[in-house]
């Protein structure tokens, strides 16, 4: 992984919020590779939640100052920045008051979905993306972790296709146990087709479920990661059909899994 940038987008990091499977990958993984010679760059939502002062989160000015349109509306990005202590990673936000100021995730405290997730999906996949963009940073690989970066892969190959600092990227889905029930929201798709994304393309947000969302990422990656054992049978079909690289769960476990993964697999 000598030099070769890789990009982690990811809907939750450790040390920022609690020690869940995702979290954890979401900083071990880059650790390693990082470790492994690799250049890394990790992005996540700004929640409130998260302690700025503690982890030392600083606004970056150059970036911020961009208004990302979803859905029609006007909605300012704000980027902050902060490196893990003793790894010399940084950490980018995606923040916003409208979106991410509550104290929760992506479920309230009784462990409902947030009836306006999908403008925060939508907002934190253009956000990452212009960001990236205005950095000028090319990844060689981007890695997403949980559903909530589902559209990724999406809109890279779509509303982002002409971009060249995106050209030669690969991308990779890591996909985790079913963690939510029903949809997102019954009008996902007409906020997407906002973006001029085409029907067929977008099809699978008609019902938002967590299948569909996981099915709509891997339609459009380069390459899975299956992140747990509890995976449902129709995705497993839905990789084996789109015949793309699969790193399995027990096969992630093993030591330098991700970095041979990559090299001899995705790069």
């Amino acid at each position: 992984m000598q030099n070769k940038k890789v990009l982690i987008i990811s809907s939750e990091v450790t040390p920022y919020l609690p020690q869940t499977d995702q979290a954890v990958n979401s900083f071990q993984i880059p650790k390693t590779i990082n470790d492994a010679g690799g250049q890394i760059r990790i992005f996540m939502p700004r929640y409130g939640m998260i302690n700025e002062r503690r982890h030392q989160l600083h606004e970056v000015i150059r970036l911020s100052g961009m208004n990302m349109v979803i859905n029609d509306m006007d909605m300012p990005l704000i980027i902050k920045v902060a490196s893990i202590p003793k790894e010399r990673m940084q950490v980018y936000f995606i923040d916003n008051e409208e979106y991410f100021k509550r104290k929760a995730m992506l479920k309230d405290e009784v462990g409902n979905l947030f009836s306006d997730n999908d403008e925060r999906m939508i907002f934190f996949t253009k956000g990452v993306i212009e960001t990236v963009k205005k950095l000028n940073w090319s990844p060689d690989i981007i890695h997403l972790h949980g559903w909530f970066t589902s559209l990724f892969p999406l809109y890279m190959k779509t509303y982002f296709a002409e971009d060249p600092i995106f050209e030669t990227s690969k991308i990779i889905t890591s996909i985790y146990p079913k963690d939510f029930e029903g949809e997102i929201s019954s009008d996902f798709e007409n906020k997407v087709a906002f973006d001029n994304v085409g029907e067929e393309e977008r099809s699978p947000l008609k019902k938002s479920t967590y299948e569909n969302l996981i099915g709509l990422a891997v339609n459009f990656s380069d390459g899975v990661v299956l992140s747990g054992e509890s995976i449902p049978e129709s995705i497993l079909s839905n990789i084996d059909t789109k015949k793309i690289p699969a790193l399995t769960y027990e096969d992630s476990l093993k030591e330098n899994a991700y970095v041979d993964f990559f090299n001899n697999k995705i790069i």
